[in-house]
């Protein structure tokens, strides 16, 4: 399976070589690969390769459709768990966290850019360069407290874009995160909800920003995590959360 993923990216002329493993995640595997430039723009990517259907994790994946349009025989078959429903389930995951990228690099937000899809593989820029990957935040060694400070700033105002952008993460911690010349890049994006269709969506978001505050109270800087999402999430209810510069820009 991994090496027809591999292929179809080979074959429509987007990478030359693939260079090494990245990540091996309990969804998917990132590796380096070297990009054609001439049809990718990049000199290096990262192609992202969902593992096989039957070594994927779809626990509490139905909290993460809530609200999602699907006719009553394919909700059926992800109900029952049938082969075909595991198969549509696949999709979905991949799916979401391309129009999630796609939509997000369109406005600018803290995202890799998406170059190519396919049903279990998902091309992309590559954050790092030629010695390695760019740090994850939970293994970033931060200077001071000074730094602290600039990185929730940034994780803060990131998650204002997304809400902005009627997206809420789900599964944001500080393994999704990465760190390279000062600058934050938000990852894995197969769980995003919308909260204007998603019940869960708050939830999801209060998870979302404690989990990463419990990363900074680790290191000192504590902050009242809770209220925090309550602000973002009351903020995102009453349309007053748009950012300078997203104002007068349309959805």
């Amino acid at each position: 399976m991994q090496n027809e993923s591999f292929e179809h990216f080979f074959d429509e002329g987007l990478i030359e070589k693939v260079l090494l493993p990245l990540k091996q995640g309990k969804e998917a595997s990132v590796h380096l690969v070297r990009a054609n430039p001439r049809t990718t723009g990049e000199e290096l990517a990262a192609l992202k390769i969902y593992h096989p259907l039957d070594k994927r994790d779809f626990r509490d994946e139905g909290l993460y459709r809530d609200g999602e349009f699907l006719k009553r025989r394919v909700r059926s078959a992800l109900d029952h768990k049938t082969k075909f429903g595991r198969e549509v389930q696949g999709s979905i995951w991949v799916d979401r966290e391309w129009q999630t990228l796609k939509k997000l690099w369109g406005v600018d937000a803290p995202v890799p850019r998406p170059i190519e899809s396919t049903g279990d593989a998902i091309l992309m820029s590559y954050v790092g360069d030629t010695e390695g990957p760019a740090p994850r935040l939970h293994e970033y060694e931060h200077e001071d407290r000074e730094e602290l400070e600039a990185i929730w700033e940034q994780l803060h105002r990131a998650l204002q874009h997304l809400l902005y952008r009627d997206i809420v993460h789900g599964d944001l911690s500080a393994y999704n995160v990465l760190v390279w010349d000062g600058d934050l890049t938000l990852i894995d994006f197969p769980q995003a909800v919308d909260p204007k269709k998603n019940r869960h969506a708050h939830t999801f978001l209060e998870r979302d920003v404690v989990r990463i505050g419990e990363w900074f109270d680790r290191r000192g800087f504590h902050r009242p995590w809770e209220r925090i999402a309550k602000d973002l999430w009351t903020g995102w209810t009453f349309a007053d959360l748009v950012p300078e510069d997203l104002r007068g820009l349309t959805i």
